[in-house]
């Protein structure tokens, strides 16, 4: 099983788009995908289930959330796979490959559980020298640990926009990093930073760690919302890609162009663009090249 974390310091860079299509892609092509939730806004749950839906089912039970709750206030945590759902619609478009897109869906109340995970690591500073660190830490990496989890080939968790707590735990469980962003100033000035962020906190929490220690790597930078003239990418996104490879950060040849038509709709349909018929052809072409690159720099084995 290869876990990869989703994740960027800036919001509105495509980052959910990313995680849904590649998941759906890759399901479509018999591997079996978890998807974890763990932005608050749930938009990554939301891209699978309708607004409606997420409200009767979830909202007061069956969430991240709920998990979290169980293993933090009530010292009693519970299974993960107990709150793994498979969403209906995108599954009638990828089983018949024997494939299978599972997810943990995410809620609001995900905010607040961050400040109580980090009141066990001593606040924002994150003290690695308290008993609770290691413990706060691993959540996420010991769940997935579980047995049950054994039968999935790939977890996509997707990360909010920010370095707090429970992006940590993601970390800490992860292989990979995958790094959504827009070809812009904004998106791409916290990149290095980002780097150096996750590299702080590998040395930080390695210090304690013992056997337990991590190497995850940053897996690429994809560009995302991509503005095309006749002639491909316009030469401002050319510059930014530029300007982004002076890091020394790996970045995906494949990159996804602009479409709300395509996107803006998932959570309506509750079946990502990549897998749909009638579908932009440019569009698919480009989130189904993405997923084969993917697979090629985390050779996940394709099924049999």
């Amino acid at each position: 099983m290869t876990v990869v974390a989703v994740l960027n310091y800036k919001g509105g860079v495509g980052k959910t788009t990313v995680a849904a299509n590649l998941a759906a892609e890759l399901a479509y092509r018999g591997q079996r995908v978890l998807l974890i939730d763990t932005d608050p806004q749930a938009s990554l749950t939301l891209s699978f289930y309708g607004a409606d839906e997420f409200a009767t089912q979830f909202t007061d039970r069956g969430t991240l959330l709920h998990w979290f709750e169980a293993a933090v206030r009530e010292q009693n945590p519970r299974p993960l796979r107990e709150f793994v759902v498979t969403p209906p619609r995108v599954n009638e478009r990828v089983r018949n490959n024997g494939g299978r897109l599972d997810l943990v869906p995410s809620h609001l109340g995900l905010i607040d559980i961050d400040l109580d995970l980090a009141a066990y690591v001593g606040g924002s500073q994150f003290a690695i020298s308290g008993s609770g660190y290691l413990w706060a830490h691993r959540l996420l990496a010991d769940a997935l640990a579980e047995p049950e989890f054994a039968e999935y080939d790939l977890v996509l968790v997707d990360c909010a926009p920010n370095f707090n707590m429970i992006t940590r735990t993601a970390v800490v469980a992860s292989d990979h990093i995958l790094v959504p962003a827009k070809a812009d100033y904004l998106s791409t000035l916290g990149i290095d930073y980002l780097r150096r962020k996750v590299a702080e906190l590998v040395r930080d929490y390695n210090e304690v760690a013992g056997e337990q220690s991590i190497a995850p790597d940053v897996l690429g930078i994809v560009f995302t919302m991509i503005q095309h003239s006749a002639d491909g990418p316009i030469i401002a996104v050319r510059n930014y890609v530029t300007h982004t490879e002076q890091y020394g950060v790996p970045v995906f040849r494949q990159m996804i162009r602009e479409s709300k038509t395509q996107f803006a709709t998932a959570g309506e349909r509750g079946i990502p663009a990549v897998v749909l018929p009638n579908v932009n052809q440019n569009v698919q072409y480009e989130l189904v090249e993405l997923a084969s690159e993917f697979l090629s720099r985390v050779k996940v084995a394709q099924p049999v």
